[in-house]
Parts: C-alpha cells; sequence; structure tokens
C-alpha cells in the first residue's frame, strides 16, 4: 500500500485536531466565567440585577426558543430595541447558536429600515414595546416569526429548558452581529462582526490598556453601536458588570461615577461632555476610581479635555477606530490628567499593520498626507449583502478605511480627514478637520464643524458653524484663530453661530457635516 496517501490523511486528522484546539469562541469564553463566578453579577438595570448563573439560564432558554423558530448556525436575527438587559441575552443566545444578531438603528428611518432588513433577511426579529408600532414594517421586510420583548417573552422563556443547547459547532470566523455603517455618504452598509473580531478587539484593549479583564461597563451607548455591543461583550467574557442605561442619562452617568467601584472605561461621547460636566459641578461630584475617560479627543474641546480628567482624575483616550475595524488603527494613545493638549497625534494600536497610501495606491512618504490601509484580526468580515462595496473596501489585501492620517517624525499617527471628504477650493485641498481643530482649541468656543459651500469662483469655500461658551465671541473672533495659523485659503469664508443642542449629530456624537450643508442650501435657496 502506498505510504502517501496515508501520510496525506494523518496530515489532515493532526490539522484537524489543531484547527478545533484553536477554536476559541464568544460562547466558550462566558461559559468559563459561568462556571468560575456564578454568583457575580454579570448584569445590572436599575435596582434589578442578574448573576453570571441566572444570566446563563436565561440565555439558554432563549437558544431553545430561537431553536423553535428555525434559528441556526449562521441564520439572522434582528432586534429593534432601546438598551435592555435582553440585549446582551440575545448577543449572548446567538453566539452559542452561531446566529448572527443584526442589531438595528431605531433612529433610521422606516425606508433605511426597510433597506437594512432587505441586506441581511432575518428569520426572527426581537422588538421591545417602544418599537412595536414598527411590527408591521418588520413583516412587510419578510420577518417570518416576532417576538416583543418583555413581560410575555419572559412566561414564553420559562417554558423552556434551561440547559445549554447542542453544540452548534461555532467557528472564530462565525459572524456573531450586524451593525450598520452611518449612511451619510449613501444607504447604510451592514458591517458583519465575528467572533475571531470581537475575541481580538478586547485583546487590543487589554494590551492598549484600555480594557482591564474584570472591570465594570457603563452600557449607555446605543447597543447597536460599537461602544456597547463591543464592550458590553468583552466585559462579559472577562468577567466583569455590564450597567445597562437606556440611553444618554446625565442624572444615571453622575450616580454611576459616584457610587460604582471598579469602572473601567468611562465612556463619555462629544457632544455631551459639557452636559456631563454642569451636573458635575451642580452635585459636587466626587466620582469613584476609573482606568480612563472619553474618547475620539479630535471632536471634544480642549478645556473640557482638561476639565473632565481633572474630575476623574483619570487619562482621556485619545482614540481612533470605526465599526468596521474596532480600536484599532490608533487608539493606545491617552492625554494626560488635566492638560489641555495641543497636539492629538494618535499611538498606533497593538496587533495591527499600517500603511499611508496616495490615490494610486503608493505609499507616501513621512510627514505627507495619505489613506489609511490597515491589517489587524479585529478587522470585520465584510458588508453582508454587498460584495462589491467589500472588495472595493479590501481591495489589495488591506482595509481602505477612508481617513487620512500623516506619519509624524516621532512615530505618532495625526489624522487630517476623512478622504471624501474634501474642500476643493481653488484647486486647493481643504480638510475641515484641520480647521474644527483649531477651533475646538479655544475656551471660548464649545464646539465647531466646518463644510462646505458652492461658490462661483472658488468651485468651493470652507463655512464655520460654531456653538459660543462666550457670547461675547464674534465671527472675527473666529477667524483671528486660523489667520497666520494655516494658509490662507482655508481660512472660513463665513461664521455661522448655532446653539450647541442644535448641532445634527450621529450616535457618537460626531456632527453631521452633510446636514449643515443642507441648511446653507436651503438658506441659499
Amino acid at each position: 500500500m502506498d505510504a502517501r496517501p496515508l501520510s496525506d490523511e494523518s496530515a489532515r486528522a493532526a490539522a484537524a485536531l489543531t484547527g478545533a484546539a484553536a477554536s476559541l469562541c464568544v460562547g466558550d469564553l462566558f461559559a468559563d466565567q459561568v462556571a468560575l463566578r456564578p454568583d457575580a453579577i454579570a448584569l445590572q438595570a436599575g435596582d434589578r440585577h442578574w448573576t453570571y448563573a441566572e444570566m446563563d439560564a436565561r440565555v439558554n432558554r432563549l437558544c431553545h426558543l430561537l431553536a423553535s423558530r428555525g434559528v441556526v448556525r449562521g441564520e439572522r436575527v434582528a432586534i429593534l430595541s432601546e438598551n435592555r438587559p435582553e440585549y446582551a441575552e440575545l448577543l449572548m443566545a446567538a453566539a452559542r447558536l452561531g446566529a448572527i444578531v443584526a442589531c438595528l438603528n431605531w433612529r433610521q428611518s422606516a425606508e433605511e429600515l426597510t433597506h437594512c432588513l432587505a441586506l441581511v433577511g432575518p428569520r426572527v426579529a426581537l422588538v421591545s414595546p417602544r418599537f412595536a408600532s414598527q411590527a408591521p414594517l418588520l413583516r412587510a421586510a419578510g420577518v417570518g416569526s416576532l417576538l416583543t420583548l418583555g413581560d410575555a417573552l419572559d412566561q414564553t422563556l420559562l417554558a423552556m429548558p434551561v440547559h445549554a443547547p447542542p453544540d452548534a459547532g461555532v467557528q472564530p470566523e462565525d459572524g456573531l452581529y450586524i451593525l450598520y455603517t452611518s449612511g451619510t455618504t449613501g444607504k447604510p452598509k451592514a458591517a458583519l462582526i465575528s467572533h475571531r473580531a470581537l475575541l481580538a478587539r478586547g485583546a487590543v484593549g487589554t494590551m492598549d490598556r484600555g480594557v482591564r479583564r474584570g472591570s465594570h461597563f457603563i452600557a449607555w451607548p446605543p447597543m447597536f453601536h460599537m461602544a456597547s455591543a463591543d464592550n458590553l461583550m468583552v466585559t462579559l467574557i472577562g468577567g466583569g458588570k455590564v450597567i445597562v442605561v437606556d440611553g444618554l442619562q446625565i442624572d444615571a452617568l453622575c450616580d454611576a461615577a459616584q457610587n460604582e467601584a471598579d469602572i473601567g472605561w468611562f465612556v463619555l461621547m462629544p457632544g455631551m461632555v459639557e452636559r456631563f460636566l454642569d451636573e458635575a459641578r451642580r452635585r459636587g461630584l466626587q466620582p469613584r476610581p476609573v482606568d480612563s475617560v472619553g474618547c475620539m479627543a479630535d471632536l471634544v474641546p480642549r478645556h473640557q479635555i482638561a476639565e473632565v480628567t481633572r474630575l476623574f482624575n483619570a487619562p482621556f483616550r485619545n482614540s481612533f477606530g470605526s465599526t468596521e475595524t474596532g480600536p484599532a488603527p490608533a487608539s493606545a494613545g491617552r492625554i494626560a490628567v488635566g492638560v489641555p493638549p495641543d497636539d492629538l497625534a494618535k499611538t498606533q494600536s497593538a496587533l495591527c499593520r499600517v500603511r499611508l497610501v496616495d490615490e494610486d495606491g503608493h505609499d507616501v512618504r513621512p510627514g505627507e498626507p495619505g489613506e489609511l490601509l490597515l491589517r489587524s484580526p479585529t478587522l470585520f468580515s465584510g458588508y453582508w449583502g454587498m460584495p462589491e462595496a467589500t472588495a472595493e473596501a479590501f481591495a489589495g489585501g488591506w482595509f481602505h478605511t477612508g481617513d487620512v492620517f500623516v506619519r509624524q517624525p516621532d512615530g505618532l499617527l495625526r489624522f487630517v480627514d476623512r478622504r471624501k471628504y474634501l474642500i476643493k477650493s481653488g484647486g486647493e485641498n481643504i480638510y475641515p478637520a484641520e480647521i474644527e481643530q483649531l477651533l475646538l482649541a479655544s475656551p471660548r468656543i464649545m464646539d465647531a464643524a466646518v463644510v462646505r459651500k458652492p461658490d462661483p469662483k472658488w468651485g468651493e469655500v470652507p463655512v464655520a458653524f460654531v456653538a459660543r461658551v462666550d457670547p461675547s465671541l464674534s465671527a472675527e473672533d473666529v477667524l483671528a484663530l486660523c489667520r497666520g495659523r494655516i494658509a490662507g485659503y482655508k481660512v472660513p469664508r463665513e461664521v455661522r453661530f448655532m446653539a450647541h443642542d442644535d448641532m445634527p449629530r450621529s450616535t457618537t456624537g460626531k456632527v453631521m457635516r452633510h446636514l449643515l450643508e443642507e441648511r446653507l442650501g436651503q438658506e441659499t435657496a
């Protein structure tokens, strides 16, 4: 008998064994925490809480219920809900079944929701009573089975088996959940996050000192957003407690800051820092220790960074990531306590490789702006139902972020702006973020956004929208902050003042420039 086929067969068997040994997934790590700390609190919402053992039982029952509705490995389950403990339970149930949760954005229009459902074709949808009016839309989109969160579902779950479901053979590259991109430049895309990506995101957070294993997390950002989805799952597989808050509630956040021990990252998004500080001043708040606070420093006024870090006596997270990339490519940096930073350059994250390239895909020299390309295990697995968009995003075997950076001599990465949001003025490229950072450095300015406006002579010119701290701040004062520090063609041609709360924002606190552009267009019309 020829020995070669036997050798090949043995090699294949060995490869299968080593592959199985490396196939660690989210559900496995949660099961370990249940065994290690069954009486520790896993979920907390208001005055209610669930231990790891209690959450495990609810997750198992939900697995059996979903399986009874035809949900198997690879099947999609949609959820349209505000932040609730059941949201976290569904994510963990999907991890055990190998199913994929489509986290619908309840802020979207009916047309957008219909598009998002059509992309992923969910078999089952869970809807909270708050959004029960959307049930006809879900049915029209072809969802076969609807479950309403709350008392009725709880009663149904009690009739389900409490033991763990059969092993579904989940693999690291299997999808875990789908998060939808904002769609500010087109229809939303469905970004698929795998078990591998989630575990890598947790590992990078730990290596970059962003997530301490066993620390607690306040899940107040919408759970359809990575800030909550990623971090609540990383917390649960690390043995920490997830404190569920129904959206931005300043009182609840202040209460947690004052009363909760062992918070790791205290999330404060751009656009809401001043509101938190106002309430903290009113209360005379003395927060308990946290590891770090805040995120996306480029979008936060510098004096707010200094004040909030003094309040917590904790550094500010100088982060840069995305739904598609997680904390990579550049979230390892921290801003020291009490410092209004002059330089917001980013520190490259662990477990990633970065290239900066020009429009032709050639690497740029240090000091030159280029689009950031990324390789990392934190990356998503592509856009569900959009193979062309996926192929474009991963052209050449690198993920094209669409973000322009400059590599400084010290190795740090300075963010310039989105590649696709350029102001082309008289043949020159203007990156709005460069102007915004100058304005946000002033303690007289609470927020600022620069957008493009059509111009008959120059094609486009920059216009600044500014929210004032100092009511006496004039348009000339704003322009004086720019003159002499940037080229003359970059200085805004107009300054529009508006109330801070009137700035249109995404769920991450970013000002939505396209809506400000629409306002300019309406005024011109």
